[in-house]
């Protein structure tokens, strides 16, 4: 595939500068060749810009100077994304229903919908148009899929999981699995029936081997346009909202409940029956046991405002010299009193 720069600037809607080139690939500032083009989002790497070999830069206005041929951007992150979807090529090199393909003779399967070898279809599931499910994914009983969706291999959704449109799945993801659900009884434990199920709104991306569990009455919800890092555990009845972002190993307990735009940062836990309110900021590793206010940045477990998290770290490698302090004080109070009750008693 190939692109001139000045179509690449019209398709962006950015200024392009220097030399018309055509525009075969995409690549780094040290990697790239003469018939690609690379990108320059940091300052820190600016230096590179006097050896690079690429063909064009996508860059900000202040650096267009350092290079012959450019594509300027006011947001040169989001438009190298855009450039990079040019070029990129889809997995899979399959349409249709392939033969070897199960799928169930309840099953709704649209025309243009490509199902891949070694796939099965329940009874009763629904393929939406585009939809692509990939080998080894098993869709069960009752399952929707929207249009535009992707289930990379070995993807499982169990009974009545409802994808929305354009949802891709990562290989090896679980949804709608049991959730945890036991209570003790006289002979160990006793499971409860999660009986509910899974919905996945528009515009969701999920990881590899992640994991969605299903409700125990009602639905676990993915709101539209979230998008959730490989091996992250959301548990039965957590609801989240649109637009977050799950970093890999968050986990999400039991009936919580998460708002719009929140981000959690990797290994981020978080207890059942919270509220973690809009706009919510958790670094990487909180421990989060209690609600967490809308437009609040929390780091540390168990968690703290994040500005004293910080300063807590800073604070940290000091201890044993404070304690090393404190000690040697606290012996000079007992010389003092010691002194001072023998002058009282002489």
């Amino acid at each position: 595939m190939s692109f001139l720069l000045a179509e690449l600037a019209a398709r962006l809607g950015i200024r392009s500068q220097g030399p018309d080139k055509a525009i075969q690939g995409v690549n780094t500032l040290e990697k790239a060749g003469p018939d690609e083009i690379a990108f320059l989002a940091s300052p820190k790497y600016a230096h590179q810009l006097e050896k690079t070999r690429a063909g064009a830069v996508l860059l900000d206005e202040k650096h267009a100077p350092c290079v012959e041929s450019a594509l300027v951007s006011p947001n040169v992150r989001l438009d190298w994304a855009r450039v990079v979807s040019l070029f990129a090529r889809p997995q899979g090199s399959l349409s249709g229903r392939h033969a070897r393909a199960f799928i169930h003779p309840e099953a709704v399967v649209h025309e243009s919908a490509t199902v891949y070898p070694f796939a099965f279809i329940g009874p009763r599931a629904e393929i939406g148009a585009e939809s692509t499910v990939f080998p080894g994914c098993y869709v069960g009983e009752d399952c929707r899929l929207g249009e535009g969706c992707i289930l990379y291999p070995n993807v499982v959704l169990m009974a009545g999981v409802r994808l929305g449109d354009r949802v891709v799945i990562h290989p090896g993801t679980s949804i709608g699995a049991d959730g945890y659900g036991y209570v003790q009884g006289p002979a160990g434990h006793v499971k409860v029936p999660q009986i509910g199920r899974v919905e996945i709104e528009d515009d969701v991306e999920i990881g590899a081997n992640a994991a969605v569990d299903r409700a125990a009455l009602d639905a676990t919800r993915i709101g539209r346009g979230t998008k959730i890092d490989n091996l992250v555990q959301i548990a039965h009845n957590v609801q989240i909202g649109p637009h977050c972002l799950l970093v890999s190993q968050v986990g999400v307990a039991g009936s919580t409940t998460v708002g719009a735009g929140v981000v959690m940062g990797g290994q981020a836990g978080v207890a059942d029956n919270l509220s973690i309110g809009d706009g919510a900021m958790l670094a990487a590793q909180v421990g989060v046991g209690r609600d967490v206010p809308a437009k609040t940045a929390v780091g540390g477990s168990p968690h703290m405002e994040y500005n004293s998290f910080l300063r807590s770290g800073l604070a940290l490698p000091k201890l044993p010299e404070l304690l090393h302090r404190v000690r040697r004080l606290e012996k000079e109070i007992e010389s003092l009193k010691a002194a001072r009750e023998g002058g009282q008693n002489g």
